[in-house]
């Protein structure tokens, strides 16, 4: 009796979404331990120290991306997609801090850092770039009907080019949002939890993506690692509209995958 009851349906679905979490927070493993270490400096570090909490983080993060090759957690080829990453996003950084949108307070002080942007903030894009790579790995990504790899790479780049953009001109990204449903849309997404494939619409994962992100920010500007406006002198919630960037910016994180790992794909029906 005992053994029907373990080998049954809800035990069995139990069991699925607890090894569902555990390889979502093995793939987010770099993220979790940067979110960790962004923490424990707030919480620990003495403000009076020599060496400015900036650059602890820094070197820590260093640490980390070490620690995850040294162990080979990431094989070199999934570290050339995150330096992407890295590159990509810390231009970004240097930009949006330079137009406003956000600051790093106190990074004037420290070592690490390059026109008012820690060389940390690097790393939090490496760190998405890092999930991505483990992610469709861990989980044996397979699709079907796979958007054409150039409209995603259009897609991305007129993401990318919009968050730079808008500054100046209009902003466009309602226009992007359109044109994610319709690129993406279609576009249903398997993954295996434990012994058999499960399915989703693609966009509905990068939705999901795109909030535990906004959750792990909310931290972030939480323990003031950086600041919007409006939160310079007491703390508020990261706005919604950061999800839709977050959500847009899971796109161009996506195709630098897909253009990394485009021969490992494989139809949910193969």
């Amino acid at each position: 009796m005992r053994a029907r009851w373990v080998r049954g349906p809800v035990s069995l679905a139990a069991f699925e979404f607890l090894s569902f979490g555990i390889k979502q927070g093995w793939a987010c493993l770099f993220g979790g331990l940067m979110l960790a270490l962004i923490l424990g400096v707030y919480l620990v570090y003495p403000d009076t120290a020599p060496l400015h909490r900036f650059d602890v983080i820094t070197l820590g993060a260093v640490a980390i991306q070490l620690g995850m090759i040294a162990f080979r957690l990431e094989s070199w080829a999934e570290v050339r997609v995150i330096a992407v990453f890295h590159v990509v996003g810390t231009v970004m950084e240097i930009f949006k801090v330079q137009a406003g949108s956000w600051v790093y307070p106190g990074a004037s002080e420290a070592l690490f850092a390059i026109w008012g942007v820690p060389l940390f903030s690097g790393f939090m894009y490496a760190s998405v770039g890092s999930y991505m790579t483990r992610v469709w790995r861990i989980f044996d990504f397979r699709f079907d009907r796979f958007p054409p790899v150039w409209a995603q790479a259009l897609l991305a780049l007129a993401i990318y080019i919009n968050f730079f953009s808008h500054h100046y001109v209009v902003d466009i990204r309602w226009v992007l949002f359109a044109a994610s449903a319709l690129i993406y849309g279609p576009c249903v997404i398997w993954f295996r939890p434990d012994r058999a494939h499960r399915f989703m619409p693609l966009l509905l994962g990068l939705v999901l993506v795109a909030l535990f992100i906004w959750f792990a920010e909310n931290i972030g500007t939480f323990v003031r690692a950086w600041s919007y406006p409006g939160q310079e002198h007491q703390w508020e919630m990261v706005s919604l509209a950061k999800l839709g960037s977050w959500f847009l910016l899971m796109q161009i994180s996506f195709v630098l995958v897909v253009l990394t790992r485009g021969s490992e794909r494989r139809s949910a029906e193969s």
